[in-house]
């Protein structure tokens, strides 16, 4: 039930202008962070932010801001948004929706001669998928001092450019310090990419937080020898043990706790050739729950999986965790205030914690924190089929209008 907060066919005249910048014939989009279609997404968005009457910066890590002034300049911010980067032949609603659904509140707001009392400024966050520069949500990791600026810039692609000449490169190497100001609060508009919401048959989910997650490396060396002669108890195949752990991460999500959840998602593979044994794989493991005694046990079991797969074959190996992160749960105000402006729209909704990232974690170390999820149709995202059907778009941009709203009034 929508109340009308929003100017429906303006928001999907720029929502599918927007979609046709590193369009994809399968229907999504293909805008890696910091790349061609990247570049003329940004400069758009800033297009339109001028338009939109927002005062534009652009900060050392590339991160976009429009501000649009309140009756009380000294008063912090509302910040809202989200990041227009995507996986490679990714999605047109990851990230998007809460970067153009925050211009469309403030163009609503213009609309009506609103002037709240505290600023608000939209934010296009950096980086955000961490598919072309690891880690992810570098951006705003920055941003909040999770990360160093230098350790950003350093960050390489697997072409060995680094982030710093690339954000150099596109122009969007800012000058305004990469740091927090006092912020009052931050929302976040985000498909769920996940199944919960549409099997409720609800257009709102009200985030409560989000899952811890930890991040591994695991390299297994063995020893090359032809497929065909070499007998079967003299080999050391690297890949056995890697197909050995990927089965026990199935083991191990299955038995240590509800939410648990695991992924094999990255495997490279030496000589990678149909008649040579694997002598080396380097493959990642990624471990979530919103339990992080969940994600700690699961860790502590498959390093011991990784050690008793490589003594088996024979094999050296390492494990590294490169990123851990705990569950992060967000602001009981900004959740509540979330909560009241889905019921104000008459929108049903469910309370739910998110499996995946996002900037908003970082932000919720800075400023109180809240997210609104819209449905992911069969909770597909980060594919070229990503779909959340339109009227659940204009719903969650309805209830960030009215969240927004709220928070930018001082009483």
């Amino acid at each position: 039930m929508s109340t009308g907060s929003i100017d429906s066919r303006r928001f999907r005249e720029r929502f599918d202008e927007f979609s046709a910048i590193g369009a994809t014939e399968a229907g999504g989009v293909d805008r890696p962070s910091l790349s061609e279609a990247n570049e003329r997404a940004r400069d758009t968005l800033v297009e339109w932010f001028r338009e939109a009457e927002l005062t534009v910066t652009i900060d050392e890590m590339g991160n976009i801001f429009g501000r649009r002034e309140g009756s009380d300049p000294d008063a912090d911010p509302v910040m809202f948004g989200s990041h227009i980067d995507s996986q490679y032949n990714g999605g047109r609603y990851d990230g998007v929706v809460g970067v153009l659904g925050a211009l469309e509140v403030i163009e609503s707001l213009n609309d009506r001669g609103v002037v709240t009392d505290r600023p608000l400024e939209i934010v296009a966050w950096s980086n955000e998928e961490g598919v072309r520069f690891q880690p992810d949500m570098l951006g705003s990791g920055v941003y909040t001092g999770v990360f160093d600026l230098e350790y950003a810039y350093e960050r390489e692609d697997k072409d060995g450019t680094t982030f710093g000449e690339e954000l150099e490169r596109i122009g969007y190497k800012g000058d305004r310090p990469c740091e927090p100001d006092d912020v009052h609060c931050y929302f976040e508009l985000h498909v769920e990419q996940g199944p919960f919401l549409e099997q409720a048959g609800l257009s709102i989910g009200v985030v409560e937080g989000v899952f811890g997650f930890s991040w591994l490396d695991v390299r297994f060396e063995g020893q090359a020898n032809h497929a065909g002669p070499t007998p079967m108890d003299m080999r050391h195949d690297a890949f056995v043990a890697t197909a050995e752990v990927t089965r026990a991460v199935r083991s191990i999500t299955a038995t240590g706790g509800g939410d648990l959840v695991g992924t094999v998602g990255s495997v490279d593979v030496w000589p990678n050739a149909i008649n040579v044994i694997p002598e080396r794989v380097e493959f990642t493991i990624d471990f979530r729950s919103y339990d992080n005694g969940a994600v700690d046990a699961a860790v502590d079991r498959i390093r011991e999986e990784v050690e008793w797969a490589a003594d088996r074959e024979g094999l050296e190996y390492e494990i590294e965790e490169i990123m851990r992160v705990d569950a992060d749960p967000f602001d009981d105000d900004c959740i509540e205030t979330v909560a009241s402006a889905a019921e104000a729209s008459g929108y049903e909704y469910t309370r739910l914690v998110s499996g995946a990232g996002h900037d908003a974690n970082y932000l919720n170390t800075v400023a109180p924190t809240s997210m609104i999820f819209v449905p992911s149709v069969d909770g597909i995202s980060h594919r070229e089929s990503e779909y959340t059907e339109w009227e659940d778009v204009v719903a969650g941009t309805d209830v960030l209008y009215r969240a927004v709203s709220e928070k930018a009034s001082i009483r």
